[in-house]
């Protein structure tokens, strides 16, 4: 009988593993964007108001930011197909239970056990991908896993928008059901469950660094609403960075930490993992300012928005496997370097925009912005796992995730505050929204805070030029 962990059984199932491992990327990402469109339904149905509402969306992305890196060392501990496996089931209940609620705190309490179950699974995909495809088709494996994250967020709104139109909003939560029962039948099939070892999980690490991201999670999302300058954001904000120095002085002195911090002495890895940060974080500003431009300043209808919003995702999902097929053959650096450049030159024409444009534009830029998004991802990817030994895997996928989350999270809830800003110092008095009749004070924040993300992804583009060098120096090292 072949071992599932054999080169032989890699070779005749891989693609059969690939397949199951996508369905989690799609529904952590279908989940994360589904949710919005029925917010303002769940308000009245659950008989509370839209601050508390948001909890919904909030308490999901903290479980997953949270937990994500220690399932990534449980991974690489009790093996990873294990802990794949374990967060669709955990995942699959927790939107069993989300679906099934009527009333606004057990629908939280839902969305915490779905945040950790699609943690556990997102935390070692990537690691799993890395082990069973051989380095020349690990691209093109990579880009595949990254058109079904395109896929979870283009059909997120249009999908919840068809549901609560037609269907109660629980059914958002409750198709995520079929899906993950589906899933955890195949990964029972054909997952390689991995290897276990000896080694001891550093739970006070992992306490640690979920306590200080909760804290920071939460003063970054509440302080949005109520500002950032009340005294219990700031005293989060002081706890949770105070917590950060202390969970790496522990893990200096671990043998076994729940984040091996010798990953970033390899400057390829470093390099790499901030072009992440950087991406997610510049290009997060789009999925909130964007609809508002749509509707109110281009006065286009909300239907009809959603389909303009797809062209990003559309754009990013066709590049990416191809762009991994690419960098498979000439290499994931340079590959990487030219979706920067065009992701950068996207944004920037995207920060032309002004009150008065043919929809046709800005579809084209939308594009521009994903086609570069698409090429940058998955090259960008497969240099973060090469740099990791085979032992290891599940940590590198996971902090690629953590890193990605924690930019997108970040990016949101500071350029929507910087976009606000902005447009009250133009109107000269408090903005919290658009201002009807004067789409140019709109426009203003819109194109300022695009610019900024233009200049925060030219020092991305500079790391990349950087990094090819490093990659080409470790090259010749070996």
């Amino acid at each position: 009988m072949v071992q599932r962990t054999s080169p032989e059984y890699y070779a005749k199932h891989k693609w059969s593993i690939l397949a199951v491992l996508i369905f989690m990327p799609f529904m952590a990402t279908l989940d994360g964007t589904i949710v919005n469109v029925a917010l303002p339904v769940m308000v009245k149905d659950l008989h509370t108001d839209m601050e508390s509402i948001q909890m919904v969306v909030i308490v999901y992305l903290i479980a997953v930011v949270a937990s994500i890196l220690l399932f990534g060392r449980l991974g690489d501990i009790k093996g990873k197909g294990r802990l794949f496996m374990f967060g669709t089931v955990v995942f699959t209940l927790g939107s069993l239970m989300a679906g099934l609620s009527h009333d606004l705190n057990t629908l939280i309490v839902a969305r915490v056990i779905e945040g950790i179950g699609g943690a556990a699974a997102m935390a070692n995909n990537q690691g799993i991908i890395t082990e069973v495809f051989p380095s020349n088709e690990r691209g093109r494996a990579l880009g595949i896993s990254g058109i079904a994250i395109a896929l979870g967020t283009m059909l997120g709104p249009p999908l919840g928008g068809l549901i609560v139109t037609y269907l109660n909003w629980n059914y958002i939560f409750l198709i995520n059901v079929p899906i993950g029962v589906i899933g955890f039948l195949l990964a029972l099939r054909l997952l390689p469950r991995g290897e276990k070892t000896q080694q001891k999980v550093d739970y006070r690490g992992a306490v640690t660094l979920a306590a200080a991201v909760i804290l920071f999670f939460f003063a970054l999302l509440t302080g949005e609403n109520v500002g950032y300058d009340k005294y219990y954001i700031i005293l989060c904000f002081v706890a949770a960075a105070g917590l950060v120095f202390l969970f790496l002085y522990f893990e200096r002195r671990r043998q076994q930490p729940i984040v091996d911090l010798s990953l970033f002495k390899n400057p390829l890895f470093t390099l790499s993992i901030i072009c992440v940060l950087i991406q997610f974080f510049a290009l997060s500003g789009i999925s909130i300012i964007q609809p508002f431009y749509i509707e109110d300043v281009l006065k286009i209808n909300p239907g009809s928005t959603g389909l303009v919003m797809m062209s990003l995702p559309i754009a990013m999902g066709i590049m990416s496997p191809i762009s991994g097929y690419i960098s498979d053959k000439v290499g994931a650096a340079k590959v990487t370097l030219v979706g920067l450049v065009i992701m950068t030159a996207g944004l920037a024409l995207l920060a032309t925009m002004t009150a008065t444009e043919p929809v046709y534009k800005l579809v084209i830029y939308l594009c521009i912005v994903g086609l570069g998004a698409g090429i940058f991802s998955a090259p960008n990817t497969s240099l973060i796992m090469s740099t990791a030994p085979k032992e290891k895997l599940g940590i590198t996928g996971s902090i690629n995730a953590f890193t990605r989350n924690f930019g997108s999270v970040t990016g949101i809830a500071l350029l929507t505050t910087l976009l606000y800003s902005l447009m009250s110092a133009k109107a000269g008095h408090h903005v919290e929204g658009y201002v009807a009749g004067r789409p140019d004070i709109f426009v203003y924040g819109m194109q300022t805070v695009y610019t900024i993300g233009v200049i925060i992804l030219a020092v991305s583009v500079v790391l990349t030029v950087v990094r090819l060098f490093q990659d080409k120096k470790q090259k010749k090292a070996a």
